[in-house]
Protein backbone atom coordinates (compact mmCIF):
# COMPACT_ATOMS: atom_id res chain seq x y z
CA UNK A 1 0.00 0.00 0.00
CA UNK A 2 3.16 2.28 0.82
CA UNK A 3 4.35 1.61 -2.77
CA UNK A 4 0.87 2.59 -4.41
CA UNK A 5 0.23 5.86 -2.25
CA UNK A 6 4.05 6.62 -3.36
CA UNK A 7 3.26 6.04 -7.01
CA UNK A 8 0.01 8.34 -7.25
CA UNK A 9 1.67 10.73 -5.18
CA UNK A 10 4.83 10.81 -7.98
CA UNK A 11 2.70 10.39 -10.73
CA UNK A 12 0.36 13.15 -10.05
CA UNK A 13 2.81 15.44 -9.14
CA UNK A 14 4.54 14.50 -12.52
CA UNK A 15 1.69 14.84 -14.70
CA UNK A 16 0.45 17.92 -13.18
CA UNK A 17 4.44 19.89 -13.63
CA UNK A 18 4.87 18.16 -17.46
CA UNK A 19 1.19 19.78 -18.51
CA UNK A 20 2.12 23.44 -17.01
CA UNK A 21 5.82 23.37 -18.54
CA UNK A 22 4.07 22.16 -21.78
CA UNK A 23 1.31 24.91 -21.57
CA UNK A 24 4.42 27.19 -21.01
CA UNK A 25 5.66 26.56 -25.42
CA UNK A 26 1.87 26.09 -26.44
CA UNK A 27 0.55 29.64 -24.74
CA UNK A 28 3.36 31.63 -26.18
CA UNK A 29 3.38 29.82 -30.23
CA UNK A 30 -0.50 30.29 -30.12
CA UNK A 31 -0.03 34.06 -28.93
CA UNK A 32 2.81 34.14 -32.24
CA UNK A 33 0.49 32.15 -34.60
CA UNK A 34 2.95 29.21 -34.30
CA UNK A 35 1.04 26.06 -35.47
CA UNK A 36 0.72 23.71 -32.69
CA UNK A 37 0.06 20.18 -34.37
CA UNK A 38 0.16 17.94 -30.99
CA UNK A 39 0.07 18.64 -27.16
CA UNK A 40 0.82 15.24 -25.15
CA UNK A 41 1.28 14.19 -21.65
CA UNK A 42 3.86 11.48 -22.18
CA UNK A 43 4.67 9.94 -25.13
CA UNK A 44 3.03 8.15 -27.74
CA UNK A 45 5.32 6.40 -29.50
CA UNK A 46 3.24 4.22 -32.09
CA UNK A 47 -0.06 4.66 -30.16
CA UNK A 48 -2.35 6.90 -27.82
CA UNK A 49 -3.77 6.18 -24.35
CA UNK A 50 -6.51 9.06 -25.15
CA UNK A 51 -6.80 11.43 -27.87
CA UNK A 52 -8.83 14.36 -29.01
CA UNK A 53 -7.97 16.90 -32.01
CA UNK A 54 -9.54 19.89 -31.04
CA UNK A 55 -9.07 22.76 -33.70
CA UNK A 56 -5.43 22.28 -35.31
CA UNK A 57 -4.14 20.80 -32.72
CA UNK A 58 -4.25 16.92 -30.87
CA UNK A 59 -4.62 16.66 -27.34
CA UNK A 60 -3.57 13.40 -25.71
CA UNK A 61 -2.05 11.06 -22.93
CA UNK A 62 0.42 9.27 -24.14
CA UNK A 63 2.32 5.18 -22.74
CA UNK A 64 5.49 6.09 -22.47
CA UNK A 65 6.03 8.35 -19.01
CA UNK A 66 8.93 9.99 -19.16
CA UNK A 67 7.67 13.38 -19.89
CA UNK A 68 5.41 14.98 -22.48
CA UNK A 69 5.80 17.18 -25.67
CA UNK A 70 3.99 19.83 -27.93
CA UNK A 71 4.84 19.30 -31.67
CA UNK A 72 5.48 22.54 -33.03
CA UNK A 73 5.22 22.85 -36.83
CA UNK A 74 8.44 23.82 -38.06
CA UNK A 75 10.92 22.78 -35.92
CA UNK A 76 13.28 19.76 -34.85
CA UNK A 77 12.36 18.21 -31.70
CA UNK A 78 12.33 15.19 -30.91
CA UNK A 79 9.67 14.36 -32.99
CA UNK A 80 12.08 13.99 -35.78
CA UNK A 81 9.75 14.72 -38.49
CA UNK A 82 13.09 16.01 -40.63
CA UNK A 83 10.03 15.65 -44.20
CA UNK A 84 8.96 18.69 -42.93
CA UNK A 85 11.85 20.63 -42.80
CA UNK A 86 12.32 19.64 -46.55
CA UNK A 87 9.14 21.72 -47.80
CA UNK A 88 9.25 25.39 -48.28
CA UNK A 89 8.45 27.05 -44.90
CA UNK A 90 5.23 28.67 -44.34
CA UNK A 91 3.98 31.50 -42.11
CA UNK A 92 2.60 29.52 -39.05
CA UNK A 93 5.91 27.86 -38.85
CA UNK A 94 8.45 27.80 -35.72
CA UNK A 95 11.08 28.15 -38.44
CA UNK A 96 9.79 31.39 -40.19
CA UNK A 97 9.15 33.39 -36.55
CA UNK A 98 11.57 35.99 -35.60
CA UNK A 99 14.74 34.65 -32.93
CA UNK A 100 13.15 36.60 -30.18
CA UNK A 101 9.78 34.73 -30.69
CA UNK A 102 11.57 31.67 -30.88
CA UNK A 103 13.29 32.39 -27.68
CA UNK A 104 10.25 33.52 -25.91
CA UNK A 105 8.75 30.07 -27.00
CA UNK A 106 11.37 27.63 -26.08
CA UNK A 107 11.82 29.59 -22.62
CA UNK A 108 8.38 29.39 -21.73
CA UNK A 109 8.75 26.20 -20.30
CA UNK A 110 11.27 26.62 -17.61
CA UNK A 111 9.54 30.36 -16.93
CA UNK A 112 6.47 28.53 -15.96
CA UNK A 113 8.50 26.15 -13.75
CA UNK A 114 9.98 28.80 -11.84
CA UNK A 115 7.32 30.82 -11.56
CA UNK A 116 5.40 27.67 -10.48
CA UNK A 117 7.70 27.04 -8.05
CA UNK A 118 7.56 30.31 -6.24
CA UNK A 119 3.61 30.03 -6.29
CA UNK A 120 3.80 27.21 -4.55
CA UNK A 121 6.25 28.28 -1.60
CA UNK A 122 3.96 30.80 -1.06
CA UNK A 123 0.88 28.95 -0.76
CA UNK A 124 2.65 26.37 1.61
CA UNK A 125 4.38 29.34 3.73
CA UNK A 126 0.53 30.71 3.83
CA UNK A 127 -1.21 27.52 4.19
CA UNK A 128 0.88 25.48 6.68
CA UNK A 129 3.43 28.17 7.98
CA UNK A 130 7.00 27.28 8.85
CA UNK A 131 8.18 25.15 11.73
CA UNK A 132 11.66 25.49 12.83
CA UNK A 133 13.89 24.23 15.81
CA UNK A 134 16.18 27.73 17.19
CA UNK A 135 19.07 26.42 18.87
CA UNK A 136 18.09 26.64 22.57
CA UNK A 137 15.42 24.37 21.82
CA UNK A 138 17.63 21.35 21.30
CA UNK A 139 17.48 20.07 24.83
CA UNK A 140 20.38 17.31 24.73
CA UNK A 141 23.04 19.44 21.98
CA UNK A 142 24.08 17.13 19.06
CA UNK A 143 26.23 14.10 18.72
CA UNK A 144 29.13 14.74 16.09
CA UNK A 145 30.40 12.56 13.24
CA UNK A 146 33.97 11.16 14.31
CA UNK A 147 35.07 13.09 11.38
CA UNK A 148 33.87 16.34 12.92
CA UNK A 149 35.76 15.92 16.22
CA UNK A 150 39.19 17.06 14.83
CA UNK A 151 37.82 20.52 14.38
CA UNK A 152 37.28 20.53 17.57
CA UNK A 153 33.26 20.12 18.02
CA UNK A 154 32.30 16.99 20.84
CA UNK A 155 29.18 15.23 21.53
CA UNK A 156 26.60 17.14 23.32
CA UNK A 157 27.43 20.90 21.48
CA UNK A 158 24.74 22.96 21.17
CA UNK A 159 25.03 25.15 17.84
CA UNK A 160 24.74 28.64 18.46
CA UNK A 161 25.51 30.75 15.70
CA UNK A 162 25.87 29.92 12.09
CA UNK A 163 28.95 32.57 10.47
CA UNK A 164 27.79 34.60 13.65
CA UNK A 165 24.15 34.77 13.02
CA UNK A 166 21.71 33.14 15.05
CA UNK A 167 19.85 30.39 12.52
CA UNK A 168 16.48 30.14 11.90
CA UNK A 169 16.08 26.86 12.08
CA UNK A 170 19.12 25.04 13.87
CA UNK A 171 18.74 21.79 12.63
CA UNK A 172 19.16 22.75 9.39
CA UNK A 173 23.09 22.95 10.15
CA UNK A 174 24.55 19.64 7.39
CA UNK A 175 22.63 21.50 4.91
CA UNK A 176 24.51 24.83 5.31
CA UNK A 177 27.86 22.70 5.99
CA UNK A 178 27.25 20.96 2.27
CA UNK A 179 25.64 23.68 0.72
CA UNK A 180 26.22 27.62 1.73
CA UNK A 181 29.31 28.78 2.75
CA UNK A 182 29.96 28.60 6.51
CA UNK A 183 32.70 29.35 7.32
CA UNK A 184 32.55 29.18 11.13
CA UNK A 185 30.24 27.62 14.17
CA UNK A 186 29.41 28.71 17.42
CA UNK A 187 29.05 26.05 20.08
CA UNK A 188 28.02 25.49 23.77
CA UNK A 189 30.19 22.44 24.71
CA UNK A 190 28.76 20.57 27.54
CA UNK A 191 31.29 22.18 30.18
CA UNK A 192 29.64 25.47 29.94
CA UNK A 193 32.09 26.92 27.98
CA UNK A 194 31.59 29.12 23.95
CA UNK A 195 33.77 28.25 21.17
CA UNK A 196 33.93 29.49 17.75
CA UNK A 197 35.17 26.58 15.27
CA UNK A 198 36.34 27.71 11.94
CA UNK A 199 34.71 25.55 8.97
CA UNK A 200 37.33 24.45 6.38
CA UNK A 201 36.65 25.97 2.95
CA UNK A 202 36.49 22.94 1.38
CA UNK A 203 34.00 21.07 3.54
CA UNK A 204 30.91 20.68 1.28
CA UNK A 205 33.64 18.28 -0.91
CA UNK A 206 34.74 16.64 2.28
CA UNK A 207 31.23 15.75 3.37
CA UNK A 208 30.61 14.46 -0.11
CA UNK A 209 33.67 12.22 -0.40
CA UNK A 210 33.49 11.15 2.69
CA UNK A 211 29.89 9.95 2.90
CA UNK A 212 29.38 12.32 5.72
CA UNK A 213 26.24 14.10 4.84
CA UNK A 214 25.12 14.19 8.39
CA UNK A 215 27.62 15.10 10.83
CA UNK A 216 25.31 16.91 13.11
CA UNK A 217 22.37 15.08 14.27
CA UNK A 218 20.20 15.64 17.47
CA UNK A 219 20.79 13.83 20.51
CA UNK A 220 17.49 12.18 21.42
CA UNK A 221 16.65 9.74 24.53
CA UNK A 222 17.19 6.25 23.21
CA UNK A 223 13.36 5.39 23.51
CA UNK A 224 11.53 3.08 20.75
CA UNK A 225 8.42 4.90 19.04
CA UNK A 226 8.02 2.32 16.14
CA UNK A 227 8.75 -1.11 15.85
CA UNK A 228 8.60 -2.29 12.14
CA UNK A 229 6.54 -5.81 11.70
CA UNK A 230 8.26 -9.03 11.15
CA UNK A 231 11.43 -7.12 11.55
CA UNK A 232 14.18 -9.00 14.05
CA UNK A 233 12.91 -6.08 16.76
CA UNK A 234 9.03 -7.07 16.53
CA UNK A 235 10.08 -10.92 16.43
CA UNK A 236 12.73 -10.46 19.85
CA UNK A 237 9.55 -9.10 21.55
CA UNK A 238 10.82 -5.16 21.70
CA UNK A 239 7.56 -2.71 22.51
CA UNK A 240 6.97 0.55 21.69
CA UNK A 241 8.20 2.89 24.91
CA UNK A 242 10.74 0.82 25.46
CA UNK A 243 13.98 2.66 26.69
CA UNK A 244 17.16 1.29 25.35
CA UNK A 245 20.15 1.49 28.63
CA UNK A 246 22.29 -0.69 26.91
CA UNK A 247 23.93 -2.88 24.22
CA UNK A 248 26.29 -5.31 24.93
CA UNK A 249 26.61 -4.18 28.28
CA UNK A 250 27.82 -1.12 27.30
CA UNK A 251 25.62 1.75 28.89
CA UNK A 252 23.78 4.39 26.31
CA UNK A 253 21.97 7.06 26.73
CA UNK A 254 21.01 8.58 23.36
CA UNK A 255 19.78 6.86 20.08
CA UNK A 256 22.88 7.73 18.17
CA UNK A 257 25.17 5.60 20.66
CA UNK A 258 22.66 3.32 20.45
CA UNK A 259 22.43 3.10 16.19
CA UNK A 260 26.49 3.28 16.06
CA UNK A 261 26.65 0.34 18.32
CA UNK A 262 24.20 -2.23 16.65
CA UNK A 263 25.90 -0.88 13.47
CA UNK A 264 29.11 -2.20 14.41
CA UNK A 265 28.05 -5.21 15.66
CA UNK A 266 28.04 -8.77 14.68
CA UNK A 267 25.66 -11.46 14.84
CA UNK A 268 23.39 -11.33 18.26
CA UNK A 269 23.33 -8.65 20.32
CA UNK A 270 21.92 -8.38 24.32
CA UNK A 271 19.87 -5.03 24.56
CA UNK A 272 19.38 -3.83 28.12
CA UNK A 273 15.73 -2.28 27.83
CA UNK A 274 13.56 -0.25 30.79
CA UNK A 275 10.19 -1.09 30.48
CA UNK A 276 7.38 0.03 33.21
CA UNK A 277 10.36 0.82 35.56
CA UNK A 278 11.85 -2.42 35.28
CA UNK A 279 15.16 -3.71 33.39
CA UNK A 280 15.33 -6.10 31.28
CA UNK A 281 17.85 -8.11 28.86
CA UNK A 282 16.51 -9.04 24.89
CA UNK A 283 18.45 -10.64 22.36
CA UNK A 284 17.99 -9.52 19.02
CA UNK A 285 19.97 -10.90 15.52
CA UNK A 286 20.08 -8.00 13.30
CA UNK A 287 18.97 -8.14 9.84
CA UNK A 288 19.88 -6.77 6.86
CA UNK A 289 22.26 -4.27 6.96
CA UNK A 290 22.17 -4.63 10.82
CA UNK A 291 18.78 -3.17 11.18
CA UNK A 292 16.30 -4.00 13.93
CA UNK A 293 13.50 -2.53 12.53
CA UNK A 294 12.89 0.41 15.18
CA UNK A 295 12.64 3.96 15.15
CA UNK A 296 12.66 7.24 17.09
CA UNK A 297 9.68 10.21 17.84
CA UNK A 298 11.12 12.73 15.45
CA UNK A 299 10.42 15.47 17.76
CA UNK A 300 12.16 13.65 20.78
CA UNK A 301 15.16 15.91 22.14
CA UNK A 302 13.27 19.13 20.63
CA UNK A 303 10.87 21.67 20.94
CA UNK A 304 9.51 22.78 17.83
CA UNK A 305 7.97 26.29 17.72
CA UNK A 306 5.55 27.65 15.24
CA UNK A 307 5.20 30.45 12.78
CA UNK A 308 1.95 31.63 10.37
CA UNK A 309 2.26 33.91 8.22
CA UNK A 310 0.25 36.81 6.49
CA UNK A 311 -0.29 36.65 2.52
CA UNK A 312 2.14 39.62 2.16
CA UNK A 313 4.50 37.88 4.22
CA UNK A 314 4.13 34.68 2.12
CA UNK A 315 4.78 36.53 -0.44
CA UNK A 316 8.21 37.47 0.44
CA UNK A 317 9.28 34.11 2.12
CA UNK A 318 8.25 31.83 -0.39
CA UNK A 319 10.32 33.85 -2.88
CA UNK A 320 12.94 33.29 -0.54
CA UNK A 321 12.45 29.26 -0.09
CA UNK A 322 12.32 29.41 -3.86
CA UNK A 323 15.31 31.38 -4.80
CA UNK A 324 17.53 29.08 -1.90
CA UNK A 325 15.84 26.16 -3.47
CA UNK A 326 17.46 26.87 -7.15
CA UNK A 327 21.06 28.37 -5.60
CA UNK A 328 21.29 24.93 -3.27
CA UNK A 329 20.07 22.78 -6.18
CA UNK A 330 22.74 24.18 -8.70
CA UNK A 331 25.66 24.54 -5.86
CA UNK A 332 25.18 20.48 -5.48
CA UNK A 333 24.74 19.48 -9.13
CA UNK A 334 28.57 19.91 -9.21
CA UNK A 335 28.94 16.93 -7.34
CA UNK A 336 27.04 15.00 -10.44
CA UNK A 337 30.51 15.11 -12.46
CA UNK A 338 32.02 12.99 -9.80
CA UNK A 339 33.20 9.48 -9.61
CA UNK A 340 30.57 9.18 -7.16
CA UNK A 341 28.05 11.53 -8.13
CA UNK A 342 27.89 8.93 -11.66
CA UNK A 343 26.60 6.07 -9.03
CA UNK A 344 24.34 8.49 -6.76
CA UNK A 345 22.24 9.73 -9.61
CA UNK A 346 18.53 8.80 -9.47
CA UNK A 347 15.92 7.71 -11.60
CA UNK A 348 12.05 7.70 -11.46
CA UNK A 349 12.40 4.70 -8.19
CA UNK A 350 14.47 8.00 -6.42
CA UNK A 351 12.11 10.71 -6.92
CA UNK A 352 8.86 8.50 -6.09
CA UNK A 353 10.72 7.34 -2.56
CA UNK A 354 11.12 10.94 -1.65
CA UNK A 355 7.29 11.52 -1.54
CA UNK A 356 6.08 9.93 1.78
CA UNK A 357 4.03 6.71 2.46
CA UNK A 358 1.37 8.31 3.93
CA UNK A 359 -0.94 10.64 1.78
CA UNK A 360 -0.08 14.41 3.10
CA UNK A 361 -0.72 17.53 1.11
CA UNK A 362 1.86 19.51 2.93
CA UNK A 363 4.76 17.33 1.53
CA UNK A 364 3.35 16.52 -1.46
CA UNK A 365 3.10 20.38 -2.60
CA UNK A 366 6.67 21.16 -1.00
CA UNK A 367 8.31 18.49 -2.99
CA UNK A 368 6.34 19.28 -6.19
CA UNK A 369 7.47 22.52 -5.83
CA UNK A 370 11.24 21.27 -5.04
CA UNK A 371 10.50 19.33 -8.60
CA UNK A 372 9.52 22.16 -10.54
CA UNK A 373 12.42 24.45 -9.47
CA UNK A 374 15.01 20.94 -10.20
CA UNK A 375 12.91 20.79 -13.80
CA UNK A 376 13.01 24.56 -14.84
CA UNK A 377 17.34 24.17 -14.32
CA UNK A 378 17.59 21.08 -15.36
CA UNK A 379 15.79 22.07 -19.15
CA UNK A 380 18.33 25.08 -19.32
CA UNK A 381 21.20 23.18 -19.41
CA UNK A 382 22.96 23.88 -22.97
CA UNK A 383 22.03 20.03 -24.16
CA UNK A 384 19.95 19.53 -27.69
CA UNK A 385 17.05 17.99 -27.05
CA UNK A 386 16.29 19.96 -23.88
CA UNK A 387 14.85 23.54 -24.06
CA UNK A 388 18.14 25.03 -23.21
CA UNK A 389 19.68 23.37 -26.31
CA UNK A 390 17.31 25.28 -28.68
CA UNK A 391 17.92 29.00 -26.11
CA UNK A 392 21.22 27.96 -27.06
CA UNK A 393 21.06 27.98 -30.54
CA UNK A 394 18.60 30.52 -30.94
CA UNK A 395 20.85 32.75 -28.95
CA UNK A 396 23.67 32.17 -31.51
CA UNK A 397 21.22 33.06 -33.92
CA UNK A 398 20.38 36.46 -32.34
CA UNK A 399 24.49 37.04 -31.42
CA UNK A 400 25.92 36.10 -34.37
CA UNK A 401 22.99 37.22 -37.11
CA UNK A 402 23.93 33.26 -38.81
CA UNK A 403 20.94 30.43 -37.96
CA UNK A 404 22.27 26.98 -38.33
CA UNK A 405 21.32 24.87 -40.67
CA UNK A 406 18.35 22.65 -40.26
CA UNK A 407 21.05 19.37 -40.92
CA UNK A 408 23.07 20.61 -38.13
CA UNK A 409 20.45 21.02 -35.75
CA UNK A 410 18.80 17.79 -36.79
CA UNK A 411 22.60 16.03 -36.03
CA UNK A 412 22.26 18.01 -32.91
CA UNK A 413 19.12 16.79 -31.82
CA UNK A 414 19.63 13.22 -32.08
CA UNK A 415 22.67 13.76 -30.13
CA UNK A 416 21.37 15.00 -27.64
CA UNK A 417 18.40 12.68 -27.43
CA UNK A 418 21.42 9.88 -27.14
CA UNK A 419 22.93 11.32 -24.60
CA UNK A 420 19.22 11.94 -22.38
CA UNK A 421 18.77 8.38 -23.24
CA UNK A 422 22.00 7.41 -21.71
CA UNK A 423 21.75 9.44 -18.56
CA UNK A 424 18.11 8.12 -18.21
CA UNK A 425 19.35 4.47 -18.20
CA UNK A 426 22.26 5.24 -15.61
CA UNK A 427 19.79 6.85 -13.26
CA UNK A 428 17.45 4.08 -13.43
CA UNK A 429 20.30 1.30 -13.70
CA UNK A 430 21.43 3.00 -10.24
CA UNK A 431 18.15 2.84 -9.09
CA UNK A 432 17.70 -1.03 -9.86
CA UNK A 433 21.04 -1.90 -9.06
CA UNK A 434 20.53 -0.42 -5.31
CA UNK A 435 17.24 -1.66 -5.03
CA UNK A 436 18.97 -5.23 -5.16
CA UNK A 437 21.81 -4.52 -3.11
Amino acid sequence: MEIVIKAAQFILSLSFLIVLHELGHFIPAKIFKTRVEKFYLFFDYKFSLLKKKIGETEYGIGWIPLGGYVKISGMIDESMDTEQMKLPAQPWEFRSKPAWQRLIIMLGGVIVNFILGILIYIMITFVWGMDFVKPADVKEGFSVHESFKQYGFEDGDKLLKFNGIEPLDVTDVNKHLFLREITSLEVLHQNGTTQTITIPENIGEVMWENGVMKPFEVRRPAVINLVTENSPAKIAGIQVNDKIISVNNTPINYWNEFSALVLKSKGEITLGIERDSNVINIAVTPGENNQIGVSYNVLSGVNVQHKDYSLLESISKGNSIAIWTLRDYITQFKYVFTKKGATSIGGFIAIGNIFPATWSWQAFWSITAFLSIMLGFMNLLPIPALDGGHVMFTLYEIITGRKPNDKFLEYAQVTGFILLIALLLLANGNDIVKLFS
